[in-house]
């Protein structure tokens, strides 16, 4: 794995190899605002396909799921759309040992807590993510959600966060409901209907964008899906990681980082 911007010191020497998780995380530190700092990690073909077969695991591979697990284990929240739970078979994150100690120090939970925006509800709540989490998993819906449905959500031992008057969570206020409830790194995994409505909110931060070198054609669609902006948001590149062919970009809305930058590292 070698870094490509910033350009490595002139006497660096080339690395063979992924790199240690700690090197990775502190490559990788999640801001944390008092408002919150909203990530984005998606990965993505030559072609612009965000899935092959309806998974993005066939575009993957050892380095993006090392960066996947590591940008994990930085955030407080994992937020996810409910079709991307059901099309992924999502189930609770992991603690790992190798940054228990990190996070502890930085005062969050063992492990990251999953969020799942849904208005439906139509999720199975006597799955993992729901019966044996490390933490409970949340649910962000709307104060119009079905009433039997979120009843169930909380039966289950959901954490149930009503952010919208509709019938499913307002892009726009999800950040602050999450900050509110002392959830201030967020990590969202898609999928591309959850990207656009955050990044049509104005509230999407930092894209970490994986571009595998593959093509796959289909008809899989980009990583964001929705109504064109008014004009497009203005990102800068952070970073660029490069590992047998994939590209590992960071991008941050304006290129400014905040000065509380000081995530957890391993």
């Amino acid at each position: 794995m070698r870094r490509l911007i910033p350009a490595p010191e002139p006497a660096a020497e080339p690395r063979e190899g992924l790199w240690e998780l700690s090197e990775l995380a502190r490559a990788y530190r999640h801001p944390a605002p008092d408002g919150g700092w909203l990530r984005a990690n998606m990965v993505s073909s030559l072609d612009g396909a965000v899935h092959h077969g309806g998974r993005s695991q066939p575009l993957s591979g050892e380095a993006d799921m090392r960066i996947f697990g590591v940008l994990r284990q930085l955030a407080d929240v994992v937020l996810v759309g409910a079709q991307t739970v059901r099309a992924e078979g999502y189930r609770p994150a992991r603690r790992r040992e190798e940054f228990t100690a990190a996070r502890e120090a930085a005062g969050q939970t063992l492990a990251p807590a999953v969020a799942i925006v849904s208005g439906s509800l139509d999720l199975d709540f006597d799955a993992p993510l729901f019966a044996a989490p490390h933490t409970p998993t949340l649910v962000l819906t709307g104060a119009g959600a079905p009433a039997d449905r979120l009843r169930r959500a909380r039966e289950a031992g959901a954490v149930v966060v009503i952010a919208g008057e509709g019938a499913g969570a307002d892009a726009e206020r999800i950040k602050g409901e999450l900050a509110h409830l002392g959830h201030r790194r967020v990590l969202c995994e898609g999928g591309p209907r959850l990207l656009g409505d955050l990044a049509a909110a104005d509230v999407l931060d930092e894209l970490c964008l994986t571009l595998a070198p593959r093509l796959a054609l289909g008809e899989a669609g980009r990583i964001a899906s929705g109504s064109a902006l008014p004009a497009p948001t203005e990102f800068a590149p952070r970073s660029v990681l490069e590992h047998e062919g994939f590209l590992f970009t960071r991008y941050v809305r304006g290129g400014v980082l905040p000065r509380d930058g000081a995530g957890p590292a391993a």
